[in-house]
């Protein structure tokens, strides 16, 4: 079922279906766009729900929109640029609607090998910076950190107990 989104925040006048098409295409071919970041823009254009399905259908066909494309740009991205773990790019994933195939699938993009290697810089670069009174409540803070940059538990303490 389509989501209608609320379009009055943002004051843009309506397009016809031909012309938010052209813009449609036009922001998917300047960065990879999820369906759901589509769908949310042209419903800005004040188009009504068959129309924007109708549009989108066109696009995938076309090759603008490809939900496999995307996911791997996104969690490309978001681990070499960001420094994100897999748990954290998942659940941004998971907020673009994005199928568990294609989220397999561009996981898939990171080695395991670059993985503990980001994290071990991580995990160097904060232990440096923080204050505290004892190992242990250094080892927790860092910990924290990386976990809330999205790796997983297990491998962050397996990653801390080297130190």
């Amino acid at each position: 079922m389509p989501i209608e989104y609320d379009s009055s925040k943002k004051k843009s006048k309506a397009l016809t279906p031909k012309a938010a098409k052209l813009k449609a295409a036009d922001y998917c071919a300047y960065q990879e766009r999820s369906q759901q970041e589509v769908r949310k823009k042209l419903y800005e254009y004040h188009l009504n729900s068959d129309d924007v399905e109708e549009i989108l259908y066109d696009l995938i066909v076309d090759g603008f929109i490809n939900e496999e494309r995307f996911a791997k740009a996104y969690i490309g991205g978001k681990f070499r640029m960001k420094g994100w773990g897999r748990n954290k790019i998942l659940q941004g994933l998971k907020q673009h609607n994005i199928s568990e195939y294609c989220i397999k699938k561009g996981l898939e993009e990171i080695d395991d090998v670059s993985y503990r290697e980001t994290l071990t810089l991580l995990i160097e670069k904060k232990i440096t910076g923080v204050a505290s009174r004892s190992d242990f409540e250094k080892k927790q803070k860092v910990a924290h950190y990386a976990i809330s940059r999205g790796f997983e538990p297990w491998l962050v303490w397996e990653v801390l107990k080297e130190y």
